[in-house]
């Protein structure tokens, strides 16, 4: 097999970094470089011709799950437009929906890689600035007035996560319900899974 070029190796490299940003969400960052290696369609020795170390894969695969403007939610501030509240109300129903609930590859990096980072000191003190900021511009992202959003934050990617961890039981739909009428002040919530198109 001849060498790739210089486009397909860069090309590469970020197919594997979107592949672990998406299944680090998932499942971890326990997943194997085998594995990871092998939902991308490139051998195992391949990725040491483009990454350092593994640890150097998380911090960019977190980086890019920050950066990923379809990572949870993209559309709710751009569809209500100079509507604040309108797109907060959005921004909570889809966070707390059932599809973002059974769509952990796909969403929130806040919840996604929460528990990693804290089970990790390490790897927590490597990605800390990058995740710290995206902690804080989700949280500005639900801010009014005088309250600055991370209570909120935190009750959503609470609820997300205990939801997760229940899922099967319907106190995990009980407990995306309880935050968003918490949150919104509406009983009303998304029952069925919403329907992504990204």
């Amino acid at each position: 097999m001849g060498r790739v070029s210089k486009a397909q190796a860069q090309e590469n490299r970020q197919h594997v970094v979107a592949t672990a940003s998406r299944m680090f969400r998932e499942k971890g960052t326990a997943v194997s470089i085998a594995d990871l290696m092998k939902a991308v369609g490139l051998t195992h020795g391949a990725f040491y011709k483009q990454f350092a170390s593994k640890d150097d894969l998380v911090d960019e695969a977190i980086a890019h799950a920050f950066e990923d403007p379809t990572a949870h939610s993209p559309v709710a501030l751009e569809e209500h437009a100079g509507e604040h509240e309108a797109a907060r109300r959005t921004l909570i129903e889809d966070y707390l929906s059932i599809w973002h609930r059974d769509h952990a590859g796909d969403g929130c990096p806040v919840s996604g890689f929460a528990a990693d980072l804290g089970r990790e000191p390490d790897q927590a003190a490597r990605s800390q600035d990058v995740y710290i900021n995206g902690v804080r511009n989700r949280a500005a992202r639900l801010a009014t007035g005088d309250d600055d959003g991370m209570a909120q934050l935190c009750t959503m990617v609470g609820a997300l996560v205990l939801a997760r961890a229940t899922r099967g039981n319907p106190i995990s739909e009980e407990l995306l319900q309880a935050a968003r009428t918490a949150l919104t002040g509406s009983g009303i919530g998304q029952s069925e899974p919403q329907q992504r198109t990204d």
